[in-house]
């Protein structure tokens, strides 16, 4: 999520959804909807919203994302264009930010972290869901063979795309786990769960504090 129309996301914006619903055997909106779930009411930024599918519950959705493409395809109201690492928003003006399936495809977390901390109210809390390889080393192991395999396929067979979608396989070992990645930055991490077969997606809360550390 680091350059404008990014050509990978671009290409297979009109497959994208379903593409998503064949790997997560249907599970994707449930592991969405749990993190949905922790967030507080109000005006809720979608950070890499793509086409717009998530399920917000009636709250006040604003969708960002990098992709023309995909982000034409989304039926929300208040679109635009941008990264997570230059957030074109006022400071504190937000009432919760969600993520979902996008932080792996950052140019860099960090930066984006501190900028949904800038954008978000104190007190207010931010969710971020995504993949990773499982915990333990045997299956982290056969989740890499097998990623290795379906994922290129079900991108050839269902988008034309698989080399798009063998990046997806070699995104999942570009970070350390979120159990140490959402550590050391301004906001807390309150939460983190696992979630899927292997424990491969993860969930994280994190909130922002009350008040603002004196600098």
């Amino acid at each position: 999520m680091s350059e404008v129309s990014d050509p990978i996301f671009a290409r297979i914006a009109a497959r994208y959804d379903l593409i998503n619903r064949i790997l997560s055997l249907g599970q994707e909106k449930r592991w969405r909807s749990r993190g949905i779930e922790m967030l507080g009411r109000g005006t809720v930024l979608d950070l890499g919203c793509g086409t717009g599918a998530t399920d917000f519950e009636g709250r006040v959705v604003v969708g960002l994302d990098p992709v023309i493409e995909m982000l034409a395809m989304s039926p929300v109201r208040d679109r635009v264009v941008g990264t997570g690492e230059a957030l074109p928003f006022q400071d504190a003006s937000l009432d919760a930010v969600f993520s979902g399936f996008v932080f792996r495809n950052l140019s860099s977390i960090d930066e984006t972290l501190a900028e949904v901390d800038r954008v978000l109210k104190p007190g207010s809390s931010a969710v971020v869901v995504d993949l990773a390889r499982p915990r333990s080393g045997v299956l982290r192991m056969v989740h890499r063979l097998g990623t290795a395999v379906l994922l290129p396929l079900v991108g050839l067979l269902f988008a034309g795309a698989p080399r798009e979608y063998w990046y997806l396989h070699r995104s999942l070992d570009s970070l350390p786990p979120p159990e140490t990645l959402y550590l050391g930055h301004a906001l807390i991490p309150e939460h983190i769960w696992r979630m899927g077969p292997f424990g491969f997606v993860y969930g994280v809360w994190l909130r922002k504090p009350d008040i603002e550390p004196k600098t």
